[in-house]
């Protein structure tokens, strides 16, 4: 009974003293937490209060009911999705103008870095990077219109040299089988400078003792690469990667839509522009967000695949 009695009396106390010690460590604080108040309101406002309407995705949403008084129809609207005819194309356009972007985009940054990172003179090196990274900051409709002023058919300039050589001029936008390429290609222009910079940033954190051990020990250009500077930067590869990975089935939505045309339908329809069409155009509200969930849902779980693969492989990871 005694220590029964004990331990009532010592839990309550040493309650009182924990939240003193938070009490304590707030106003110690309190002006980091002011400084970082701006961005978790932020968060929670526009990134977390929306997840209340997800609920619409397995709901028949009529804005006059409301979200809480529509009524529900379960897993109806992610059957019907998964039982369109178009369900396949859509999933295939979306994974493979992705996968095709990661297998372009994830070592040409790299590539790049290794090249600035060679450079002795350093003023031609800042110059090159800034016109690297500089497309990096048009935006996407100016991208686009630029692109199209290199592939138009009528006044283009690839069609103005094609028809200086063999008289003949390619609609790029109304071939299906273009579209991939220069979705992906005008992409890598626009972000591979600003995604080097992350590498050459990297780079730098390398001690030069690696680099003179391994010049002592008779390396050469291409083997200090291979062995000093790629394992170095590893870290900030493989978490790119991942979070690259975790992205994949979020397909540049405006670019696309920019892009597209009735004629390469085919192979531009992607889950975005699908979900833009459906819930904005069409107002199908409820069966827009059950295929932006699915959307979403893959993403995540893709994020944490890849995220465990790396840590086992005993890389770094992102948590």
């Amino acid at each position: 009974m005694e220590a029964n009695h004990e331990l009532s009396v010592r839990r309550p106390l040493a309650r009182k003293a924990k939240l003193n010690d938070v009490s304590k460590r707030l106003k110690r604080n309190l002006g980091l937490y002011l400084i970082i108040s701006p961005a978790f309101f932020y968060f929670v406002i526009w990134h977390y209060w929306p997840l209340y309407g997800i609920q619409i995705a397995f709901k028949d949403y009529m804005p006059a009911l409301g979200i809480g008084g529509s009524p529900w129809v379960g897993l109806e609207h992610f059957n019907r999705f998964f039982n369109a005819y178009y369900f396949w194309t859509i999933l295939k356009n979306t994974l493979g103008i992705s996968l095709y972007g990661l297998l372009v985009g994830i070592p040409a940054p790299i590539v790049l870095a290794l090249m600035f990172n060679e450079f002795r003179n350093k003023r031609f090196q800042t110059l090159v990077q800034t016109i690297s990274y500089a497309p990096h900051f048009i935006s996407v409709i100016v991208a686009v219109g630029i692109l199209f002023f290199f592939i138009s058919p009528t006044n283009g300039v690839i069609n103005a040299l094609l028809g200086s050589i063999n008289g003949s001029k390619i609609d790029f936008l109304a071939e299906p089988g273009y579209f991939w390429p220069l979705f992906v290609w005008s992409g890598l222009w626009q972000g591979i400078g600003w995604s080097s910079l992350l590498y050459t940033a990297a780079m730098s954190g390398i001690s030069p003792d690696q680099y003179e051990a391994a010049y002592i020990d008779g390396a050469n250009k291409f083997r200090r690469i291979w062995h000093v500077t790629l394992p170095g930067i590893l870290p900030t590869i493989v978490i790119l990667s991942i979070l690259s990975i975790g992205g994949i089935m979020n397909v540049g939505f405006e670019k696309v839509l920019l892009m597209q045309t009735d004629l390469n339908l085919s192979t531009s329809e992607v889950i975005s522009t699908y979900m833009y069409k459906s819930g904005i155009l069409d107002a199908q509200y409820s069966f827009s967000a059950a295929v932006g969930l699915f959307n979403n849902v893959i993403n995540f779980i893709l994020l944490l695949t890849f995220n465990a693969i790396a840590k086992r492989a005993g890389q770094t990871s992102l948590w």
